[in-house]
């Protein structure tokens, strides 16, 4: 039943539905059902009242959510063919160019490993890019792929990684033709943490022309296509695959996420793998409220343009405000230094605050336990801002605040100690692979100190941060710069390696010898 749901919007296609994009049918299906006295004698087990022990319950999320939380396989919600469910399916679709979409209930996280479950169906061979998701690397173990990796542009200022462009993406590409293993599929990340955007059109073209789809991490610009000042939605551009964090810009709720299939030389048969993958990846008990608020955000998003323009103009706004104090920085300016950076998402305000002196994850931890104020992410030295898609916050206030934090007393005190780093060291270069992912991570593993890892081969992925680019991956030999990068990384007051055994990183995971 569940491949049969799952598989709905493939069978219809669009031609059935009148695709009014200012309507949210399954959405309104759920709440026409919660509207109803019911009594129901199913999962799940709260019965959909606040009756007994469900009055904490409804308490906490309130007797709407209680109403609309309902299983799957409903008639008239989701069963049917010509469901509404189905419909919003395809008005997903419309809204994001896409020839097919799919909601997810498990995150991006979700979309990566289906995806890479998927694209084993066309080769064991893929190019990444070396900054890629760890749902993606999770892929690459489960899928039993073989990958090779492109990395990312740095910024060694501030310890941010970029994307990779066109030029380095052949150049990977034709490497791996030349070394007999030509790649199957493309993985790339745009948008970037910090707002910057790949030449998705580009790197289409150049991953066709070798034969392979191009996939693309997008679960920071799900609001991309829905006005003219924010990049087009990567669907339009070329790429094959899109993997679309609604949560993140596009107000749908925590933990709901789209994938978007394009239109190019691979849909058909990508179409097919990718419904197989859902079935062992999508629970067969997909949260309503989930998939209801994806349905939400796309209206909103297909009909709000003027809102969406409001929210530029307050980031437009607050990038104004920054520019008045030469204790700020605007990192987006800089990106034109880099040869993979075609765009910048404007709802996205990456701040430079190296020249106070102060550490940006000081001034973000105080923002928030002082002051209530809480920005998207930091490095030691760069503040995340994000404003969601139809948002206007009081970026006047937010600036004062800063400028309070960085003024303070305490923040003069900070200033002084030069707790700031600004001075990242130089990427290592990967090791060789010794084994592929998949069996390096299942295999017979020991812990070992760190001068006893050289040369050994790694079961864990290690990603120091910043920049948060993956410097070991399990099957790949240690270094002894991957070694010495790692430990000094550690060290660092603002420093830590994702995937490590201990925090100092003085141990390491490795194959039995």
């Amino acid at each position: 039943m569940l491949e049969s749901l799952l598989d709905t919007s493939h069978r219809l296609g669009h031609r059935r539905f009148q695709l009014d994009q200012d309507q949210a049918p399954y959405a309104a299906a759920l709440s026409a059902l919660a509207a109803r006295d019911s009594t129901k004698l199913m999962v799940p087990g709260h019965g959909g009242t606040d009756a007994g022990i469900s009055e904490l319950l409804t308490d906490f999320i309130g007797e709407k959510a209680i109403h609309l939380d309902v299983p799957m396989l409903l008639e008239g919600i989701d069963l049917e063919d010509d469901s509404p469910f189905a419909e919003s399916l395809a008005l997903a679709a419309d809204a994001w160019g896409a020839r097919r979409t799919w909601f997810l209930t498990n995150g991006a996280s979700q979309a990566n490993r289906t995806v890479a479950l998927a694209v084993a169906g066309l080769g064991e061979n893929v190019i990444a890019q070396r900054s890629a998701h760890s749902s993606f690397s999770d892929g690459v173990v489960l899928a039993g792929l073989n990958p090779s990796y492109v990395l990312p542009s740095v910024d060694s200022a501030n310890g941010i990684a970029h994307g990779i462009s066109v030029a380095s993406l052949d150049k990977a590409l034709s490497r791996a033709e030349d070394d007999g293993r030509p790649a199957s599929a493309v993985y790339i990340v745009s948008p970037s943490y910090f707002g910057s955007v790949a030449d998705i059109g580009g790197l289409a073209e150049v991953a066709h022309t070798h034969g392979a789809p191009l996939i693309v991490d997008g679960a920071w610009g799900p609001h991309f296509g829905f006005h003219p000042s924010l990049p087009e939605s990567p669907t339009r551009l070329g790429a094959d695959l899109v993997i679309s964090s609604t949560h993140k810009l596009a107000g749908s709720l925590t933990q709901s996420a789209m994938l978007h299939l394009g239109k190019g030389p691979f849909a058909e048969v990508l179409e097919s793998l990718i419904a197989r993958a859902m079935t062992m990846t999508a629970s067969t008990s997909s949260s309503a409220l989930l998939m209801g608020s994806l349905d939400i955000a796309r209206r909103a998003l297909a009909t709000g343009e003027d809102a969406i323009g409001a929210s530029i103009d307050t980031a437009i706004r607050f990038r104004e405000l920054l520019e008045t104090d030469e204790r700020f920085a605007d990192i987006g300016e800089g990106f034109a230094a880099f040869p993979d950076i075609a765009e910048t998402d404007l709802l996205r305000v990456p701040i430079d605050v190296s020249a106070t002196g102060i550490s940006a994850h000081w001034i973000r931890d105080r923002l928030m336990t002082e002051h209530d104020l809480y920005f998207e992410m930091s490095t030691d030295t760069t503040l995340v801002a994000v404003i969601g898609a139809g948002k206007t916050p009081d970026v006047d206030s937010v600036f004062a605040t800063l400028i309070g934090v960085i003024e303070s007393d305490e923040g003069q005190a900070q200033s002084s100690t030069g707790r700031a780093q600004t001075d990242f060291p130089e990427l290592p270069a990967p090791g060789p692979v010794r084994v592929r992912p998949r069996e390096g991570y299942f295999a017979a593993t020991e812990i070992v100190p760190a001068a006893e890892a050289v040369g050994r081969i790694s079961a864990d992925s290690l990603a120091a941060y910043p920049p948060g680019v993956p410097n070991v991956m399990p099957g790949e030999e240690i270094t002894a710069e991957a070694v010495d990068f790692l430990t000094a990384v550690a060290a660092s007051p603002s420093g830590s390696v994702r995937g490590a055994v201990t925090s100092s990183v003085d141990s390491y995971r490795v194959l039995k010898g």
